[in-house]
């Protein structure tokens, strides 16, 4: 790409040009947290487009922070907020789990998928925050508490997906099973007649 500042990589990011956008994020992640005050002003856009490709070449900097992750995960598009979670994929921080878990219930259906990924790469430090979430979660957001719980692995959720095994919903169920099983406590639960 031949545009060399900042600015003119940032208005690259809004022509609408994918191809010449992907090439900007990437010649932007070079300028590193030069690049991060033009972008966080583009993250005050009116367009969806735009915060969302302002989020995404965030991400794609060396070390963005996490606020405009979080702040992104607030936002009232889908798109932008889904992007916001990706973005803390890429850069996990344990200051975002509060902020992933509530994306949890998000009545979008990517982004709790998206909340999962970024809590399992934060690891086991989000654990005791997802344990203690799950009692005033939604229904949705318990399955994704549980299902979050499943993918890390971690035994100290033994006494939560065993709960969650006797509620009523399948989803749920299906996901205690399955940490159950990744915890390698793969048995046959009956109950008593």
């Amino acid at each position: 790409m031949s545009l060399k500042s900042v600015e003119e990589l940032v208005a690259v990011l809004v022509e609408g040009n994918e191809q010449a956008a992907e090439e900007a994020v990437a010649a932007l992640a070079a300028h590193g947290g030069a690049a991060s005050a033009a972008l966080l002003a583009l993250m005050e856009s009116h367009e969806t487009e735009h915060r969302w490709w302002a989020v995404r070449a965030m991400a794609g900097l060396p070390e963005p922070g996490t606020d405009c992750f979080l702040r992104a995960l607030r936002d009232g598009e889908a798109e932008v907020r889904a992007a916001g979670a990706l973005g803390l994929t890429a850069h996990p921080d344990e200051a975002a789990v509060p902020a992933l878990i509530a994306a949890l219930s998000d009545l979008d259906s990517l982004i709790p998928v998206l909340a999962v990924n970024a809590l399992a790469k934060v690891g086991g430090a989000c654990v005791p925050s997802l344990i203690a979430a799950y009692s005033e979660a939604t229904p949705r957001g318990r399955i994704h508490i549980v299902r979050a719980l499943a993918e890390l692995r971690d035994m100290r959720s033994i006494r939560l997906l065993m709960a969650a095994l006797d509620e009523g919903s399948a989803a749920l169920q299906y996901w205690a099973q399955e940490g159950l099983e990744r915890l390698g406590l793969n048995m046959v639960y009956l109950r008593p007649e």
